[in-house]
């Protein structure tokens, strides 16, 4: 079996693949002052619920955006499975022609996201995938990745507002009934999620503009079905990038 982590800013999700089947996943809110203790019982919990032994677990593919959190991840890994696991390095050991100025300054869970989409659906695409910033994928027919767009995500908007505004509440991002609010919740709601539609809709625009072809939509991320909604002829993939951690531990392992 394969476990696949993706640590990011606000979630770390994990994954348990027995060859191309994810037999369980779950997430776990960001935390970089959780000591060891505690993932070897949330690990140990899971494990059970799911009836999987941890010896069973043969390979470790990472990705991480929040290197402070990595060499706790390792020290886990090595402690609870004796396993030192592989971590993904954008231009390094991704199997994806990567066209920016610096390959290895892309985030490791974009690329993630890019072998995954163009392995699953083809090229071109757009990935739009909504996290704590919400960041465009562009990948060409031949599978290339050519660059993209990162802006704040919903939730980092309505913090900015809440910490900047000090009459403003910290509202949670759902999608409003009206767009005009009749009260400062309903307001703030409209305002952080029609405006990010509106920038979604223009940013791919802008896009297909860019690169003079017809691509597919890709939706990933905690706001993915939210957007669907809102956006004709999209896919919703929320489990991307843990299908791209799988591929490319599989073609690494291939490689020798």
């Amino acid at each position: 079996m394969l476990l696949v982590i993706d640590i990011g800013n606000t979630n770390i999700v994990f994954g348990v693949y027995r060859k191309k089947r994810l037999l369980h996943s779950w997430r776990k809110v960001t935390d970089k002052k959780v000591i060891l203790d505690t993932y070897v019982k949330d690990f140990s919990r899971e494990f059970d619920f799911k009836k999987i032994r941890k010896e069973e677990i043969c390979g470790i593919e990472i990705s991480c955006v929040v290197p402070s959190l990595l060499p706790a991840f390792k020290r886990f890994c090595s402690y609870f499975f004796s396993i030192n696991p592989s971590v993904v390095i954008p231009g390094k050991n991704t199997d994806i022609r990567i066209l920016c100025d610096n390959p290895l300054e892309v985030g490791a869970d974009r690329i993630v996201n890019a072998v995954a989409g163009y392995s699953k659906y083809g090229g071109p695409l757009i990935i739009t995938d909504f996290g704590t910033a919400t960041t465009f994928d562009v990948i060409s027919i031949k599978g290339e990745y050519l660059g993209g767009v990162i802006v704040p995500g919903m939730g980092i908007s309505a913090e900015a507002l809440f910490e900047r505004a000090e009459k403003l509440p910290l509202v949670k991002s759902l999608r409003p009934d009206k767009v005009v609010g009749k009260n400062t919740v309903e307001s703030i709601r409209s305002g952080l999620f029609f405006g990010a539609i509106g920038q979604i809709k223009e940013i791919i625009s802008r896009i297909k503009k860019e690169i003079k072809i017809s691509p597919k939509i890709i939706f990933t991320g905690g706001y993915a079905e939210l957007m669907k909604k809102e956006m004709k002829g999209t896919v919703v993939d929320s489990l991307l990038t843990l299908e791209g951690l799988r591929l490319i531990y599989e073609k690494n392992r291939l490689l020798g």
